[in-house]
């Protein structure tokens, strides 16, 4: 590779690299903060509370326009699943 050509391909290299970085940080400190929120939902989901509430719910004893996703039984073991997957692939990013 000539020198000129080099130089810009790693000019390339450095932009897409700078921009993936600053993203990353950014999403790591979105998700840092919303571990505690992730620890409480686990907590909730394995709760007596939550059972009542679904039960509550199935009973159509809750408010209609009651927001109730975390009531279905598939969205908080989703995102606990996903947020597994995510810890794990970044232990894979880290032991390359």
């Amino acid at each position: 590779m000539k020198q000129i050509e080099r130089i810009k391909t790693m000019e390339q290299h450095l932009d897409r690299v700078s921009q993936a970085v600053m993203k990353l940080s950014s999403a790591l400190d979105e998700y840092t903060e919303a571990q505690e929120a992730l620890r409480e939902l686990e907590s909730y989901y394995s709760s007596d509370e939550w059972k009542q509430d679904f039960a509550d719910d199935e009973a159509g004893l809750l408010p209609k326009d009651l927001k109730r996703g975390v009531l279905s039984e598939d969205a908080i073991w989703n995102v606990l699943e996903d947020s597994r997957n995510i810890n794990t692939r970044m232990e894979e990013v880290l032991n390359i």
